[in-house]
């Protein structure tokens, strides 16, 4: 069964950095803390839409939980423990910055059940943090890792494309330097750029131009494959899809099916290597998972049309017995 998370959000709580791309009610939501209320209100409905406890973390996201007020941390563990120990979730999951992990802070976390922690790296070039007022560096990235793996907590990375100052070349350097640290899983997100907000003011200005979704979505799919193929799962590519970001929304990589979006990317690079032996100017059948034909085939069959331009005549359909990113190709007879 798909994992899923119960998530609470606690908005820009504890954060010590305003960043440069940061606007936590559009992307969040909401503005107030997270309370012990949310927290059982927000379970308490999952267990009546049948979540299955099993395959189900319970997971704060948002701003950066280990730096909110201790008291308040140790509130809203207190109340994901019980209810961890009442249904048998599968644990708790946390977001926050590398900054604020040290081995105090992991020993609580331990204690109130915690087994999943996700870090906001966004770059690993420090003066791509510095320009984007981050307030941490590299090594407190690689630091923060060591000591999560060490400590035995599954680790997350999140990281961000198209950041004021960065090039693509810089962010292929930010991911193979996460790989390098070995985590679990991997966010990738692409920068959007939102009302109220440092980069927004830059984009006003001229001073800033973030690369588009359709810019973004070959190369990150690139990374995708780079992530997959060293055995990090991507469990996140673009920002979630919502009327808040879409109404405060300036410019930047957005697109409501990003993912899917890059996944045909990926599908099309397989396709073609599949293809780069076979003559040109004759019609082929590829064949492709059958739950991906829709990727496979791109937005507006757009692979089919790319490939078609390569002078290879292809239809693509789907095969229940492949998986992933396998392709098959017969050549029509």
């Amino acid at each position: 069964m798909k994992h899923a998370n119960i998530s609470i959000f606690v908005p820009h709580k504890g954060c010590p950095n305003n960043c440069s791309f940061c606007n936590q009610k559009a992307i969040s939501g909401q503005t107030e803390p997270a309370t012990e209320r949310d927290v059982f209100e927000a379970v308490n409905t999952a267990i009546l839409h049948k979540c299955d406890p099993k395959n189900t973390e319970i997971a704060f996201f948002g701003g950066s939980f280990t730096a909110i007020e201790r008291e308040q941390m140790v509130s809203l563990l207190t109340a994901a423990k019980c209810l961890l120990d009442k249904y048998g979730f599968e644990g708790i999951r946390v977001s926050t910055r590398p900054d604020f992990i040290d081995e105090e802070v992991l020993l609580t976390l331990k204690k109130y059940g915690v087994t999943s922690i996700e870090l906001g790296a966004q770059s690993m070039n420090d003066e791509v943090l510095a320009l984007n007022r981050r307030g941490h560096t590299s090594e407190d990235v690689r630091k923060a890792s060591y000591l999560i793996k060490r400590h035995g907590f599954s680790l997350g990375l999140q990281m961000m494309t198209g950041l004021y100052g960065s090039d693509f070349e810089k962010d292929y350097f930010t991911a193979r330097e996460i790989i390098n640290l070995r985590p679990d899983t991997v966010r990738i997100y692409p920068t959007v750029v939102l009302k109220n907000t440092y980069l927004g003011s830059l984009f006003e200005e001229g001073r800033y131009l973030p690369p588009t979704a359709e810019e973004t979505a070959p190369f990150a799919a690139r990374l995708l494959t780079e992530f997959e193929k060293s055995g990090i799962r991507v469990i996140k590519i673009g920002l979630h899809s919502s009327e808040s970001v879409e109404r405060d929304m300036l410019a930047g990589a957005y697109h409501p099916a990003f993912r899917e979006l890059c996944e045909g990317y990926v599908f099309l690079g397989e396709i073609e290597k599949k293809l780069k032996s076979k003559e040109k100017n004759r019609e082929y059948t590829v064949f492709v998972p059958e739950k991906s034909l829709s990727k496979a085939k791109g937005l507006n069959k757009r692979n089919e049309k790319a490939l078609k331009n390569q002078g290879y005549y292809c239809k693509i359909k789907g095969k229940d017995l492949l998986d992933g990113f396998e392709i098959e190709v017969e050549e029509e007879r």
